[in-house]
């Protein structure tokens, strides 16, 4: 089955607030190998005029991800994740994630193109802080493989 295109312009708000906190922030770090003492240490951090612990740029797809998960679990949309390769992944920073950000997200789904029996599938995931301020826009491209 094809991924639906009729949710192509939708968007998709309902996952609860993400809260960053600096545990999450050093795992994520020591994970990707960000040796950078901004991700660890909140001194460090405050020196550099943050006011805690910063997150490497790519932490924000954490939050997208499971943001995106309420568009791609929906039955409706069509969309066999054991299918799924991910196809491309692009950051958009308005300002550095720190700890105790609270954010929340709205997942677009940008477009649905089919070619040759692959769904590829664009979502962009805007993350706000508490305020409504941008923090970061992350793009995704999912290719999901056909039957």
């Amino acid at each position: 089955m094809a991924v639906n295109a009729d949710f192509v312009g939708r968007v998709f708000t309902g996952t609860s607030p993400y809260e960053v906190s600096r545990v999450k922030i050093a795992e994520f770090a020591s994970a990707v190998q960000a040796q950078h003492p901004s991700h660890y240490d909140a001194a460090t951090a405050r020196e550099l005029g943050y006011g805690d612990v910063i997150a490497p740029a790519t932490f924000a797809v954490v939050i997208a991800q499971r943001a995106e998960a309420e568009y791609i679990t929906d039955p409706a949309a069509s969309i066999d994740f054991s299918r799924v390769v991910h196809a491309d992944e692009r950051f958009t920073h308005h300002r550095p994630i720190q700890a105790g950000d609270v954010l929340s997200t709205a997942v677009h789904v940008d477009g649905v193109t089919e070619r040759g029996g692959i769904s590829m599938v664009s979502t962009r995931t805007e993350i706000t802080d508490a305020d409504g301020a941008p923090v970061s826009t992350v793009r995704s491209t999912l290719a999901v493989r056909g039957e």
